[in-house]
C-alpha cells in the first residue's frame, strides 16, 4: 500500500489540479457563466435533507437515482457557499489518477508510474467533467477507479467502499456494475474471493436498478415517461442525419482516446467500458459523446482503468506516455473541453450590478428566471426556477426576473418572445427588467 500511494508527488499533482479546477470554476461562476444544471444541482443538493427536489424537475428521483448527493447536501448545511458544488468536482476526478498510478507502479518503476498519473491529471475528458456544471456524474471515474484497483489488488474492503459510492452515483453505474460483476464472477471463477465479490457487486447492482426503475422513480415521476429515454428516442429524421452522426462519433473517439495514445485498447480490461461508451454513442443527441460534458463521467473511470493496465504491459511504456501527453496538447488546442473563450473572462459591471440586486430579493422568492441569474439564487432560493426553453410553455411562477445585461443567454433568447407576448415585458433596456406578479 505504501508503494502504491507512498509518492508525496503523486498527492501534490493531485492537490493543484484540485486547486485549479476550483479556481476556474469560481472564474466561471463569478462571471455568471453557469448553465441551468448548476442551478439545479444546487437546489437538489440544498434540499438533500428535505424534498431532494428543484425548481425545473421537481424530485430529483424522478429523473435519477443519485443518493451521492447527500454528500454535497451535509457540506451545505455546514458552508451553504457555491464554492462547495465547483470544488467538490475537481478534487474527486483529481482522485481519478491515484489508482492508475498505484496500477502501473506495482507492475513498473516510479517515473513510469508519475508519467501515468499525469497523463490522467491532463485528460481532457477529466479536466471538461470537473469544470462543467456539477452534477453527480463527477463522482464515478474515481470510484470506478478505485474499485477496479482494489478489487485487482485484493483490498476487498476499499472494492466495497468504492462500489458502493459508484453505486450511489446513479443508476447508469448500477448497470454497468451488474454486467461487470456477472462477468467477472465467471471469468474469475477459479479465484473464490474476486468471484464471490464480483457476483456480490452483480446482485447489489440488480437491487438498485429494480429500486429504482420499479419504486422509486415511478413513484416520484408525475409523467410517465422517464425523461432521460429522450436521448435514444430515434426518428427518421436522426436516421436520416446518422452518417453525419457517425462522423461526429467518430471524431469523439479520437478526442477521447488519442490523449491516451490509444493504449487502453490493448488490454483486456476495456471490455468494462463497451457499455458505458454505448450508453453515449447510442443517443440520438450529440451532447453526450461531446467533449467538456457531464456525460464523460459515464465511461471515463473505465477507460482510465484499461489505461492503466495496458500501459503495464507495454515493452517501452515511457514512450506510449510522452505519446500521450503530446497528443493531450494537441486535444486542448484544437478542442479544449473547458472552452475558455466561452466560460473565462474578468468581472465586468454587469456582473456585479447583478450580483448586488440578487443579494436584495427577499427571502424564498419564487423567480423565474434565466440561467445567469438562477444559478446564483438557487442555493438560497428553493422556490426559484429557470425559464422553459420554448415559449409556448407557460413560466413556473409568475414572477419573472431578467436581466438584459447578458443578451447571449440562452433561455432569454429562446423565451423572449412570450416574454413579450404573454408578460408584456419591454425587453428594450440593457439591464434588469422584473416583472411581478399581480398584487391580490
Amino acid at each position: 500500500m505504501r508503494k502504491a500511494f507512498g509518492d508525496p508527488w503523486l498527492w501534490v499533482g493531485c492537490a493543484l489540479y484540485a486547486i485549479a479546477l476550483t479556481w476556474l470554476g469560481w472564474v466561471k461562476y463569478e462571471t455568471h457563466h453557469n448553465l441551468v444544471d448548476f442551478g439545479i444541482f444546487a437546489q437538489t443538493a440544498a434540499s438533500a435533507f428535505g424534498c431532494f427536489c428543484n425548481g425545473p424537475e421537481g424530485s430529483h428521483w424522478a429523473f435519477h437515482f443519485s443518493p451521492i448527493l447527500y454528500a454535497p447536501g451535509a457540506l451545505l448545511l455546514i458552508w451553504k457557499s457555491p464554492l462547495v458544488l465547483i470544488a467538490l468536482p475537481a478534487i474527486a476526478c483529481a482522485l481519478a489518477a491515484p489508482p492508475v498510478y498505484a496500477i502501473v507502479r506495482a507492475r513498473t518503476d516510479l517515473a513510469t508510474a508519475r508519467l501515468a498519473g499525469l497523463v490522467v491529471l491532463l485528460y481532457p475528458p477529466l479536466a471538461g467533467l470537473a469544470f462543467v456544471d456539477f452534477h453527480e456524474n463527477a463522482f464515478a471515474p474515481a470510484a470506478i477507479a478505485w474499485l477496479l484497483w482494489a478489487f485487482d489488488a485484493g483490498y476487498f474492503g476499499i472494492a466495497a467502499i468504492a462500489a458502493l459510492v459508484a453505486l450511489a452515483v446513479k443508476e447508469d453505474q448500477a448497470i454497468f456494475l451488474t454486467v461487470a460483476g456477472g462477468v467477472g464472477a465467471w471469468l474469475y471463477r477459479a479465484d473464490t474471493r474476486r468471484s464471490r465479490f464480483a457476483l456480490a457487486i452483480a446482485v447489489v447492482g440488480v437491487g438498485v436498478v429494480l429500486a429504482f426503475f420499479a419504486f422509486i422513480q415511478p413513484h416520484a415521476n408525475v409523467s410517465p415517461t422517464w425523461q432521460p429515454n429522450r436521448f435514444y428516442a430515434w426518428s427518421s429524421d436522426d436516421l436520416r442525419g446518422l452518417p453525419f452522426g457517425v462522423i461526429q462519433r467518430l471524431g469523439f473517439f479520437a478526442l477521447a482516446f488519442a490523449p491516451l495514445a490509444f493504449v487502453p485498447f490493448r488490454s483486456k480490461w476495456m471490455w468494462l467500458a463497451a457499455l458505458p461508451l454505448a450508453e453515449v454513442l447510442l443517443s440520438r443527441m450529440s451532447t453526450t459523446f461531446t467533449m467538456g460534458t457531464h456525460y464523460a463521467g459515464a465511461w471515463a473511470g473505465y477507460v482510465l482503468i484499461a489505461f492503466a493496465f495496458g500501459v503495464a504491459a507495454l515493452p517501452k511504456p515511457r514512450r506510449a506516455l510522452w505519446w500521450a501527453l503530446a497528443l493531450t496538447i494537441v486535444v486542448f488546442v484544437a478542442a479544449n473541453p473547458l472552452h475558455p473563450g466561452l466560460n473565462l473572462r474578468t468581472v465586468q459591471d454587469r456582473d456585479r450590478a447583478l450580483d448586488a440586486y440578487l443579494v436584495t430579493l427577499p427571502a424564498s422568492a419564487a423567480v423565474t428566471t434565466q440561467e445567469e441569474i438562477y444559478t446564483h439564487v438557487a442555493l438560497v432560493e428553493p422556490l426559484a426556477n429557470v425559464l422553459p426553453d420554448l415559449p409556448t410553455r407557460p413560466a413556473a411562477t409568475c414572477d419573472i426576473l431578467i436581466d438584459l445585461a447578458y443578451p447571449e443567454s440562452p433561455r432569454l433568447q429562446e423565451y423572449g418572445p412570450a416574454l413579450r407576448s404573454r408578460y408584456g415585458m419591454r425587453m428594450d433596456g440593457t439591464g434588469i427588467e422584473r416583472h411581478p406578479c399581480p398584487a391580490k
